[in-house]
């Protein structure tokens, strides 16, 4: 029985992939106010009936691709890094930032954020995740122990970070990663001594 129910699991999964990746291309293709339902069963090569074994309607698949990709982006960060460990940005690397090679595994998703009519909530949704991180995950510690408001610190290196993820997405992803996470980590340099990483329970 345990058997049927992990295939029965996965099927339901991998039917769930494709129908959100059909709503990823026709988003890109016609925008998402003009999707219909019947577009993303013909696009991935279902039925309605087994589209509506899963959702309710278009809006509700995109609030499931919108949260599933970003608790992956939450999921991601702490990959790197030991709980409660000290790191010193004089010994940041590329793997240091693995929320970087996320976002790009995942380029097809983020991509829309470079489209007017694009998933509800998106832009919103996408800063205000990297700002929950930066909040909850990490304990800050400033060049030369500068007091400073943490909250405003947090708030203000976050968007900081946004802002350069974004401008890479809308450049098309020019830079390599490697580039990419150079530039970040030069630019932590000047503002951050060390930080540890506090969300042991994120670890998968």
């Amino acid at each position: 029985m345990n058997h049927e129910q992990n295939a029965t699991s996965q099927r339901q999964n991998r039917t769930k992939t494709h129908l959100k990746q059909a709503l990823i291309e026709l988003i890109k293709e016609k925008g998402f106010h003009s999707v219909t339902v019947k577009n993303i069963v013909d696009y991935a090569a279902y039925n309605r009936s087994t589209f509506y074994i899963h959702y309710l309607d278009k809006l509700e698949l995109a609030e499931d691709l919108l949260l599933s990709m970003l608790q992956g982006l939450e999921a991601s960060v702490g990959r790197p890094h030991i709980p409660g460990r000290k790191v010193y940005t004089t010994k940041l690397n590329e793997p240091s930032f693995n929320i970087v090679s996320y976002i790009y595994k995942n380029r097809d998703f983020f991509e829309l954020i470079n489209y007017e009519d694009t998933l509800p909530g998106l832009h919103t949704r996408f800063s205000q995740t990297i700002l929950k991180i930066y909040k909850e995950q990490f304990v800050f510690e400033t060049i030369n122990n500068i007091p400073v408001n943490m909250d405003y610190f947090k708030r203000y290196t976050s968007y900081g970070f946004y802002g350069l993820l974004h401008n890479w997405i809308h450049n098309d992803f020019k830079e390599t990663q490697e580039e990419f996470i150079k530039e970040v980590i030069d630019l932590t340099k000047t503002h951050i001594y060390s930080f540890e990483y506090i969300r042991g329970e994120d670890r998968s």
